[in-house]
């Protein structure tokens, strides 16, 4: 979660600047890069309230309206006060695996693979930036598919409330292992 710190005279604004991509076609295995479990679900739609458990680490966090651009707010939370609030949150809950992915090129980004387990199966790559020129001149590798930043089905808020449609073309080959889980979350043969 990185985001660019916008500072006024009342207080410290975050802003998110993202764009979200389909994914072709894996970039190779997945076991090679960084990755972590996650679980969260949402308490408000509009604005987005979410509680998420990455690890063994915990987050409330607000963003604000917008697609590409919004502001976002991240607040560490303790063990029990996820469980408390995650309990209280409408729809289903998402539980993703996300991988971290460096991109080629003196940007430096990082592709945010996810490979959603529920409440359906996709696969989709985000990639945040520090600026909107940035994000407007980014052009994606060959292996990431449509660009759905500005499809309200692809926001994982929506996701929460309406589910995820199945497709088998958003499920990239390699993603889904016929293997259950392993102990630690992780698909077998993905560890």
């Amino acid at each position: 979660m990185t985001a660019l710190h916008h500072y006024n005279k009342e207080k410290i604004r975050l802003m998110e600047i993202e764009r979200k991509f389909l994914v072709r076609e894996l970039p190779g295995p997945l076991n090679q890069y960084e990755n972590a479990a996650l679980e969260q679900g949402y308490l408000c739609i509009g604005p987005v309230v979410r509680v998420r458990q990455e690890g063994e680490k915990y987050y409330l966090t607000y963003k604000g309206c917008g697609q590409m651009v919004r502001e976002e707010y991240n607040l560490p939370l303790k063990e029990k006060s996820y469980l408390h609030l995650i309990a209280k949150a409408d729809g289903h809950r998402i539980r993703k695996i996300r991988y971290r992915i460096p991109l080629p090129g003196p940007e430096g980004f990082i592709a945010e693979l996810d490979v959603f387990t529920e409440p359906g199966r996709l696969v989709m790559a985000e990639v945040e930036f520090e600026s909107q020129e940035q994000a407007e001149a980014f052009t994606p590798p060959p292996w990431f598919g449509e660009e759905v930043t500005f499809r309200c089905e692809y926001h994982n808020s929506y996701m929460s409330r309406h589910g995820i449609i199945d497709d088998p073309a958003n499920c990239p080959p390699g993603a889904f292992p016929d293997a259950p889980a392993s102990a630690d979350g992780i698909p077998d043969g993905e560890n």
